[in-house]
């Protein structure tokens, strides 16, 4: 196996980038591998960041026009977008993201042909999926009002929810061949077409709410058109463009796929656990007295942390890719600089956005509400919402990794065990029993997260990385040798 030489100069490193890693001997190689793996990580991660940024900007620009028609409003539809839309966002994201593993080893061992029937299937897969999400967008305002939701903000949702269904089935085609592009580092489209999307997402919902006022109906209406456009356009690229990969529709999308099902479960378990805890929080809160202010406050706070959370899903889908790609091109050193680089790197980015945070606590509020309550409301979580943000500078980071080396399954339990039965009983005794509200509850939540991000890093600490490169040639052998041989015998 060849190897990069890491005492030249660091621009030699990148042209070089045929082979692992030779062992780091002195400082000098620190600073190479750091410059080469932050070229590398932030060559997939930015426009993937930025794409998906521009993703959320669509949610948090609906939520903003929204608010701005009144309280009952925002927290009608934080709800609906913060519970039942993140309900279906994490499990479908999840499903899809079996994908990384996948698509990313099989480029990395110079499968391309896979990539286009790996997509396929998964899109049948995920439509499925949407059929089974239905009944909860059908009768959310019940599940809502189960849930404890005050009955005025449960009907509000629950009518935005259901015309918001098309935008769930549009995730089914989008999620796969995002994932598709993002393994052979096709990020740069994923950019262009999330900007694009924006910016006509602000121009519809001016039109259906302000010029025309639709109200939430507007506001639902933009986010399923939007939403649909910016999938559409993601296969039109794929169809016509990537020819290494995509290589038209094809039968074997329709085999395996029970075992499909399973990998893309396992994923989608791991992930929801993740997405679905913080989900929880604003569901707790709803509980409390005074419901609108409680779940509005922190609806905002979710909304400022999900920006945030948005740039380091971007990160966890470049590190993912870096990850699976050198462990299918059986390189073990690469893999794991790359992950100590980019939690390096993402803790900075999490300290100083928890500063920012801090600095603006009194007036970042304004943005989403003209009531003062409101913004008073959510300054007194602001310490809370910047020792989330750093959290969760790290975590995405852990769990890119965890999806890049294909270790869905006992992430799972890990994330079972920290937030559902440590986290949330907490957070539950801190608020109601103890009397601490919405910061009880929030504090437990995070308690949980501290704990199961320690887990992680200590268990990536004792990882072997040459073992990885062994189970993820037999990954490749179990997923792709089959089916090559079938698509050879077959032509």
């Amino acid at each position: 196996m060849e190897t990069m030489e890491l005492h030249h100069a660091p621009e030699g490193l990148i042209e070089t980038n045929v082979g692992d890693y030779p062992g780091i001997t002195n400082f000098e190689d620190v600073k190479a591998v750091f410059f080469v793996e932050s070229t590398k990580l932030w060559s997939i991660a930015s426009p993937i960041a930025f794409n998906i940024l521009c993703n959320y900007a669509i949610n948090s620009f609906t939520n903003i026009f929204v608010g701005h028609l009144g309280d009952l409003e925002l927290s009608a539809v934080a709800i609906s977008l913060s519970v039942i839309s993140n309900f279906s966002f994490g499990f479908l994201l999840g499903m899809a993201s079996a994908l990384e593993t996948l698509c990313g080893q099989a480029f990395g061992a110079g499968q391309v042909d896979m990539l286009g029937v790996y997509m396929q299937r998964s899109w049948i897969i995920l439509l499925g999926a949407c059929v089974c999400l239905m009944p909860f967008y059908i009768y959310s305002e019940p599940i809502l009002i189960l849930l404890g939701q005050e009955p005025d903000i449960a009907k509000l949702a629950g009518i935005f929810t259901i015309q918001s269904i098309p935008q769930m089935f549009s995730l089914a085609i989008n999620f796969p061949t995002q994932k598709f592009l993002q393994a052979q580092s096709r990020v740069g489209i994923l950019a262009w077409l999330g900007f694009i999307a924006l910016i006509i997402h602000v121009m519809i919902l001016v039109l259906f709410i302000r010029v025309l006022g639709w109200g939430t109906t507007g506001a639902a209406a933009a986010y399923s058109i939007s939403a649909w456009g910016i999938a559409l356009s993601q296969v039109v690229y794929v169809v016509v463009w990537c020819k290494e990969g995509w290589r038209g529709l094809s039968w074997l999308a329709f085999k395996d796929l029970w075992a499909f099902v399973k990998l893309s479960f396992a994923s989608a378990v791991m992930l929801c656990l993740e997405v679905w805890y913080f989900m929880t929080l604003i569901v707790l809160t709803g509980h409390l007295d005074n419901p609108v202010i409680a779940v509005g406050s922190l609806s905002i706070c979710m909304n400022v942390n999900g920006w945030e959370g948005m740039l380091f899903i971007g990160i966890n889908a470049a590190i993912s890719v870096r990850v699976s790609n050198e462990l299918g091109s059986g390189h073990p050193r690469a893999a794991k600089y790359c992950v100590i680089v980019t939690v390096v790197e993402s803790l900075i980015i999490g300290i100083i956005s928890a500063g920012i945070i801090l600095i603006a606590k009194d007036d970042f509020a304004v943005i989403f509400t003209d009531s003062k309550e409101m913004q008073k409301a959510v300054s007194k979580l602001a310490s809370l919402l910047g020792i989330t943000m750093i959290l969760n500078s790290v975590q995405p980071v852990i769990s890119g990794v965890a999806v890049g080396g294909g270790w869905q399954g006992l992430v799972a339990y890990i994330n079972l065990f920290c937030y559902y039965i440590i986290g949330l009983p907490f957070g539950f005794l801190l608020g109601y029993k103890w009397g601490y509200r919405v910061q009880g509850i929030w504090t437990g939540m995070i308690f949980g997260t501290v704990l199961q991000t320690a887990i992680l890093l200590y268990i990536i600490y004792k990882t072997n990385w040459n073992k990885e490169v062994e189970q993820a040639s037999e990954r490749m052998r179990k997923w792709t040798g089959e089916e090559l041989e079938i698509s050879t015998n077959r032509n």
